[in-house]
Order: C-alpha cells, then structure tokens, then sequence
C-alpha cells in the first residue's frame, strides 16, 4: 500500500540564508512536494499493480452512469458528464497526495454549475476553466487557510440542502415529466400539479430501479467479511455479491436501457429515453472566451463573467471544500496525510485541463472515493485506468447511451444523494451546542431560494458569532477579598469596551471600590487599543484608592511574513516579543504585575491593610 507523502518543506525561518533557502527550494525534496507521484512511483510493486487495476476498474464501471446522471443535473447534454470524468484521473495520479481520492463530476458540482450556467456548454467550459485558475492561484499563493472560515454547520447545510433539491429534481424524471421550472419552489409546485400526467413506463421503470438500487446497497452494507476458514465457494460467492451490488449503478442503468430498447423495438416508446448524443471522443482545443447566441449576438469574456458573478467564488471553495473534506477523512481512516495546499494544487490544474477537453468543474466524489479505497486501491494510479475506461465508452458506447431511460439515471441520482441528508447531525447540534443551529438551518433554508445566497448567508452569520466570541470574551471573577478576573482568550480592540464595562461594574462602581488581580495567563496577544485603555483604567483605580495588578503575563512567539508566501516558504522572517515586554513599553502610569495570582493578592492585600 502507498506509504504516506511526504510534507512540504517548511521554511528554515531565520536560521538559513537566501542562498540556502533556494537550495532548499530546489531540492529533490521539494520536487517531490510538488510532484507526490515521485514519492511512491519508485517503490511501485506488481502486487500494487493489479491492485490497482481491479480498483480503477471498479470505479471506472462506477463513474460512467453516474457521469451521465450528474450532466443531466447540471442540465448539459449527457456527453459532457464524461467529457468531465476522465481528465482528473490522469492529473491526479501525478499531483494528488491521497491514494483513495478520485476527481470527476459529482452532485453537489452539477447543481452549483447548473445554477449559474444555464444549461449552456459553453459557459460550463468556461466556467471550470476560471475555476481551475482561481483554485490554482489559490494554491500558489498558500491560501487554503481561507476554507477555514467556512464551519461545519454552514458545510453541513448546504450539503442537505443540496441533497435535497438534487434529489426532488429528480422526481420530475421519475414521473416522465418535462417542461418543469429549475427553480426549487416551482419545481415543487408544479411536480405535484402534474402528477396526472405522469407517464405509467417512467414511474414504474423509476420505481424498480430505485428498489433494486436500494436493495443491492443494504446487500452490501450487511454483507459479513469472508474469513480464512470459510470454503472457497463461499469466498467466491461473497465476492460476486460484493462485486454486483458495488457496480449496481452500471448494471441498472445497462437492464433498463435493454428494457427500454426492447419496448421501442416493437414500436411501444413507453419510457422517456436520453436521446442522441455526441459519438466519440472531444477534441483537446482551448476553451472559448467569449460566445455566440442563436441569433448572431456576440457575448464577450467580461460579460460572462459578470453573469457568473459570486460563483467565482463559491464554485471553486465548494469544489476545494469537497474534496479536501474527503482526503483528509479517508486518509484518517487509512492512516496517511495528505497536503491540503497540495490537494487544491490538484482540483485547480485538473480543472484548467479539463476545460480543455470540453469538462464543466469537477471535485473529489465522496462515493466513488469510498468504492475505491473499499476496493483496496494501492495508490493514485488507480485513477488512470479509471480515465481510460470512462474514454472507452466514449469512443465506443455512446450510441448505445441513446436508449437509457431519464428514470434510471434519475433513480441513480436519488441514491447516491440521499445519504448526504444526515438528520443525526441536527441532534449532535442539539446536543452539544445549539447555537450552531443557527447557522446550519440559515445555510440550509437560504439555499432553497439560491445555493450562493445559503453559503454566504451561513459564512456571514458564523463570522459574526465568531467576532462576538471576540468581543465578550468570557471573563471568571472569584472573590477572595480582592476580586480575582480570568480572561480565558487574548485581548484585541473589539473586547476592550466589554473589559472596561465588566471593571466599571464589578470593582470601581461598588461601593466600596474593590482591587482587581487581573489574571492574563490564557493572554497571548494585546494591541494598541487595549494598551490605551488600560492606560485610562490604571488611571480610574488610582483616582479611587484601589490596585488593578496583573498576573500571569506569557511570552507569544508570533511569525510575520515580510511577503506573501508564492511558491516557497523562504520568504518569512521570525519575531519574538512579550506580552509583558509591550506594555512595559507602553511605559504604562502605576502598571504592575506578578507571575502568579497569589503574589498578586499578597499585593493588594498588603495595601488595603
């Protein structure tokens, strides 16, 4: 198995000269860091190699109806499903630092694309192309540390939300409807409005394909490991019952278009096929800058992008999120790291690419991720046979894609995203803090009106209960004849007026005036407007015959970079300083301090007797 990667060189920050530090940048180490397929390429074994091969395989059987599911959710012709399938097999396997992680269209891509593309190929090309760019500077320029500002519970409910409008989206198929509004509340509306015309075929093919697509799922789900002592047939048997129900996508969706072709052969078109599709494989061109409409109208590269607007920026921190969010989970699970900055390095190039070969934007699927590492995937090259089975069926299936009924993929669509509505995790907000309530339900209603209005709206609402965290930081007051007040976080210009408005009530509005020992041992960082103000409370105490001493000052070791870090870390230099050393330079009026709490009472209490 893939032994895990090797980490990117970290800076050798103020012990090592430029020349040094070039070196560094120069070395095979680094190289390796850019390109992990270095790393495990050399020890490749011929056991890893058929490993692989039944992995790729596996998720490739996997990748094709699903590809051609998810084009249908971003409203493209189904081709274009594949045009996006392959590339990211071939770039991750040089770039990519997990060995289990597959790139390719999934959900939660297509219906971002679809809301901002309109079913036009051009844009979604284009699309993935500024994707890709801003994904890749982003990696360039270290800037993965910004998906940090995107918690959990606004992650967590735009990905039900999804779920759930991806799934209903998909009734309309079942039904055999068409002519149904994209919009989440009409799409309701008039699903139900004309249920009477659903066709008979489409519900009942729909309807099967969901039952055998759930129950090959539980099949797998319950299927017990065979052990050493079992017979050979049993082994065997388990292993073809693993097999069928992990490619239960491909087989569903091949007997349904057998169906489906059967019925129009004797001249009874009962079910609502995908049609005609494109044949063979896309041409490797540069992307278009600009478009043509019907009607001869020009559209230039500006206006595009001014149409695609805020999903410049959420497209590229979903599809980044996504994946990330998968690597790091399943290289938990399999006992690797991964590179984050790395992994973004990889989503965007593969993007950039794929818009190259006519690919709409594509991230990390969590369920081919999973068929692959279950299949015991060995490294990323798995990936590459994968790519050249979703090219196979271009070249040579795609007539035979004409007959597959919009029911099946849609029962395909359903299953695969059902399991992304996890109710359990409203409980564990409940349970263990509810206030994240409040950003997950805001995410997920908002997104039911517009995806981006979700995110931001959750991302707007979490910044604003983390300043508040910053502003009233919570502050311990014990009595022990002198009030005694523990600040548990650093202290920065929001919190000053919530600082000074707690000493006002507590210590120099009692009567009568109370010392304060200020405990500062979870303190690391202070700023010019905290100095300030207590420059004005060192003041207020003395003008009352009371002390204000503080305990527990610690030393920050703080880094500041003296430029943005591209390419390399070398850029950085180190800076040390004090908590205690800025405000002695604040040269701060009757300023005291101790080590420790109890030498600061024996202080004060000295002074009140």
């Amino acid at each position: 198995m893939m032994e895990p990667l090797v980490d990117r060189p970290g800076p050798q920050i103020g012990r090592s000269s430029l020349g040094e530090r070039m070196a560094s940048c120069c070395s095979y180490r680094t190289l390796q860091a850019w390109l992990p397929i270095l790393t495990w390429l050399p020890k490749y074994r011929l056991s890893w190699l058929q490993m692989d091969l039944i992995a790729g395989l596996t998720v490739g059987l996997t990748t094709v109806p699903q590809a051609l599911a998810y084009a249908e959710v971003a409203g493209l012709p189904v081709q274009y499903g594949l045009y996006s399938a392959f590339m990211g097999g071939f770039i991750y396997t040089f770039l990519g630092t997990s060995k289990d992680v597959t790139l390719g269209p999934t959900a939660i891509m297509s219906l971002l694309c679809a809301s901002y593309v309109g079913g036009d190929p051009v844009r979604a090309v284009l699309l993935s192309l500024l994707c890709g760019t801003i994904q890749t500077a982003m990696a360039l320029l270290r800037l993965g540390f910004l998906l940090d500002f995107i918690s959990f519970p606004v992650i967590k409910g735009f990905t039900c939300a999804a779920a759930v409008t991806i799934g209903f989206g998909q009734v309309k198929n079942v039904l055999g409807l068409k002519d149904i509004p994209h919009e989440f509340f009409l799409q309701v509306y008039y699903t139900f409005y004309r249920i009477p015309e659903a066709r008979i075929g489409d519900v009942v093919l729909g309807l099967l394909c969901l039952c055998l697509l759930v129950t090959l799922q539980w099949m797998k789900s319950t299927l017990e490991p065979p052990s050493e002592q079992d017979a050979p047939l049993t082994r065997a048997a388990h292993t073809l019952v693993w097999g069928i129900a992990t490619v239960r996508n491909a087989l569903v969706v091949v007997a349904a278009s057998f169906v489906a072709f059967s019925w129009n052969a004797i001249g009874s078109p009962v079910f609502t096929i995908t049609g005609k599709a494109s044949q063979g494989l896309p041409p490797f061109r540069a992307p278009p800058l600009s478009e043509t409409t019907p009607n001869g109208t020009g559209i230039s590269f500006g206006e595009i992008v001014e149409d695609f607007g805020g999903g410049l920026a959420v497209i590229p921190f979903m599809g980044v999120l996504e994946s990330i969010a998968i690597a790091k989970a399943f290289a938990s699970q399999n006992d690797y790291r991964i590179d984050a900055n790395q992994e973004l390095f990889a989503i965007g190039l593969t993007n950039i690419m794929g818009s190259f070969v006519s690919a709409y934007p594509v991230t990390g699927s969590f369920g081919r991720t999973a068929v692959n590492s279950q299949t015991g995937v060995c490294t990323p090259a798995g990936g590459i046979v994968t790519g050249v089975v979703v090219l196979l069926s271009l070249a040579f299936l795609m007539p035979a894609f004409y007959y597959i009924p919009k029911a099946s993929l849609a029962a395909v669509i359903i299953c695969a995203v059902a399991p992304m509505v996890d109710y359990r995790v409203v409980i564990q907000f409940w349970r263990i803090r509810k206030l994240d309530l409040v950003p997950f339900l805001i995410t997920f209603l908002l997104s039911f009106w517009e995806v981006q209005y979700g995110i931001v709206g959750g991302v707007v609402v979490s910044g604003l209960m983390l300043l508040y965290n910053v502003a009233r930081p919570s502050i311990k007051v014990c009595d022990h004849g002198v009030l005694v007040m523990e600040l548990d976080s650093g202290l920065s210009f929001p919190s000053t007026e919530y600082l000074n408005t707690v000493l006002y009530t507590q210590a120099l509005q009692a009567s009568p005036p109370r010392s304060v020992v200020l405990d500062c041992h979870h303190v690391n960082t202070v700023d010019y407007t905290v100095v300030n103000e207590l420059r004005d409370l060192l003041r207020q105490f003395k003008l009352r015959g009371v002390g204000l001493v503080f305990s527990g000052l610690q030393v920050l070791t703080d880094w500041v970079c003296s430029g943005l870090q591209v390419l390399t870390d070398w850029v950085c230099s180190g800076l040390q300083y004090s908590v205690l050393e800025v405000l002695l330079a604040a040269d701060l009026p009757d300023f005291r301090h101790t080590a420790s709490v109890e030498a600061a009472l024996t202080i004060l209490s000295g002074n009140t007797q």
